[in-house]
């Protein structure tokens, strides 16, 4: 039996999302159509606003639905220290930790030579202008202690190197292989306050 057309669509959409295979794409689309209705179109209806509202913060690159986000144009932040992050959720794990009250840069992915991910595509070119803007004193590298991770802090201490900024690394409070997000937010605080600068 075929099945229509705007179902096998639904099923391929659902598709993109991280971890969603064909078979629990096939399941989320049945629950859909055939319980939720309602939560099918508030889904439709968040997923259109978001994409048509949300974009990146000019200062951070974390996404906002203002130019500059809130946390950007908050008085009450360190504005000489700018703390680089992998995603928006490491972001938040950092506020959630409450160990840090600089800026923050968000990369939105992490050098990945295999991937197709290099420095123009994590913003590399607008975190160096970022952290050359005269306020700045100090960028905290706050990428994950994965091979890329690892990598992609090694990359950017190159390039700040020489700039007149010191460059500070969390220290490895957190386990090797881990993720800012999934780390308890004690280990992640201790992580920060026994940072280190790149020599």
């Amino acid at each position: 039996m075929k099945t229509p057309t705007s179902l096998d669509d639904l099923i391929d959409a659902l598709r993109c999302l991280p971890g969603v295979g064909p078979r629990s794409a096939q399941r989320m689309a049945y629950h859909l159509l055939q319980r939720d209705h309602a939560g099918a179109e508030r889904l439709a209806s968040s997923l259109a606003y978001a994409l048509g509202h949300i974009r990146h913060c000019e200062k951070c690159n974390n996404f906002t639905e203002d130019m500059i986000c809130e946390l950007c144009r908050s008085q009450r932040r360190d504005a000489a220290l700018l703390c680089v992050v992998e995603m928006p959720a490491d972001l938040l794990m950092m506020e959630q930790a409450h160990c840090y009250q600089g800026m923050y840069f968000v990369l939105m992915g992490r050098l990945s030579p295999l991937d197709g991910i290099g420095p123009r595509e994590i913003h590399l070119d607008r975190l160096v202008k970022r952290a050359q803007d005269g306020v700045i004193r100090e960028v905290v590298l706050a990428t994950n202690f994965t091979v890329e991770g690892e990598a992609t802090a090694h990359y950017i201490s190159e390039l700040l190197s020489n700039k007149g900024l010191k460059i500070t690394r969390i220290a490895r409070g957190l386990p090797v292989g881990g993720e800012l997000e999934h780390v308890d937010s004690g280990t992640l605080a201790q992580a920060v306050f026994e940072r280190r600068e790149i020599s």
